[in-house]
């Protein structure tokens, strides 16, 4: 077995959510999801098939977000491993409607962050074994940046 990185290749607007489902269907529920969730959502999604022709799925309703939801499904060639790559919306707004379907197993992470996908590689396949979401910690808030923080939550209109 190799342990390999893979980075997921974005725009820094752009927000991505990357998990791992377990069936075909899994494209078609994830678009109807997305859609239902926020209309007119600006969206690429691609999904590992991992059995039989073992392709790249995809769909959305972006084609430049389709485009690099392909490249980095294809660039991590791991079984049932989905990316969705939102522009203009956050996780937040769709996470639920993901979380919520049948054969959605896991949300590795949800971030606008720079995101490196660590897999394992057998004789089999690819696997996920981890991500690395963003920077390490720097040190631990004071009250300027609790308030910033809380400031930031109003802006985006999450608190009142």
């Amino acid at each position: 077995m190799e342990l390999k990185t893979v980075t997921i290749y974005k725009p820094a607007e752009i927000n991505l959510i990357l998990g791992q489902a377990h069936f075909i269907k899994t494209v078609e529920d994830m678009h109807e999801a997305l859609v239902s969730a926020v209309p007119g959502l600006k969206f690429g999604l691609a999904f590992c098939e991992s059995s039989g022709p073992a392709l790249v799925r995809f769909s959305g309703t972006d084609p430049e977000l389709m485009e690099l939801a392909k490249k980095n499904a294809l660039a991590l060639a791991a079984g049932h491993i989905f990316i969705i790559l939102l522009r203009d919306a956050y996780p937040i707004n769709v996470l639920n409607s993901i979380k919520n379907l049948s054969e959605v197993c896991t949300i590795f992470c949800a971030t606008a962050n720079p995101v490196e996908v660590i897999l394992a590689e057998s004789e089999q396949g690819r696997g996920v074994l981890g991500v690395i979401d963003g920077l390490r910690s720097k040190g631990v808030e004071g009250e300027r940046e609790q308030g910033e923080r809380k400031d930031l939550l109003r802006k985006f209109g999450y608190k009142l």
